[in-house]
């Protein structure tokens, strides 16, 4: 666990990252996400769900806001999940959590304002009482937005929330 988690509890438990966000990760990432490689959601799928991994009782995938959706024209985290979730043998809720608040690419933002950015972009429907539920993502950088989107799954009643996520950059 690092400094700022020992200070700051994140609202997950736990993440499982396959992999540094580096070369050639990053370009297979890339090419699913923004060259739609739907082939490489499958390949994804296999690699986190042969892991050892928690109990899971249910997969989400991070959600896209509708705009950002129509944008793309796919989720690469709910392909990603629907892999992970076959795999595994455990249902999926691809609108488990709703993106609500269309906040800017974290991407373009600097370190201290991602948390602030995605405040409130997540809501869940679902009644999850005592769930174990797995997000799946692409990549995590600062997990600001797998923050936001846990404390929303946890307001629902998840017990438990482990990301399991592509890859992890190291940068601040």
């Amino acid at each position: 666990m690092c400094g700022s988690c020992l200070n700051h509890p994140p609202h997950f438990d736990a993440t499982l990252a396959l992999w540094h966000y580096e070369f050639p990760c990053d370009r297979l990432v890339q090419a699913l996400k923004y060259r739609a490689r739907l082939a490489l959601a499958v390949f994804f799928a296999r690699a986190l769900a042969s892991r050892p991994l928690p109990a899971i009782d249910l997969v989400v995938p991070m959600p896209l806001h509708p705009k950002r959706l129509a944008e793309r024209g796919f989720n690469q985290a709910l392909e990603i999940a629907r892999g992970v979730a076959r795999h595994l043998g455990r249902p999926i809720e691809p609108r488990g959590a709703l993106r609500v608040k269309d906040t800017l690419p974290q991407t373009h933002l600097p370190y201290d304002e991602r948390a602030k950015n995605v405040r409130g972009a997540f809501l869940s429907n679902l009644n999850l009482s005592g769930a174990r539920v797995a997000v799946v993502d692409d990549v995590m950088t600062t997990g600001a937005t797998l923050n936001e989107l846990a404390r929303a799954l946890k307001s629902a009643g998840a017990s438990r929330v482990d990301n399991l996520v592509i890859a992890r950059t190291w940068e601040r």
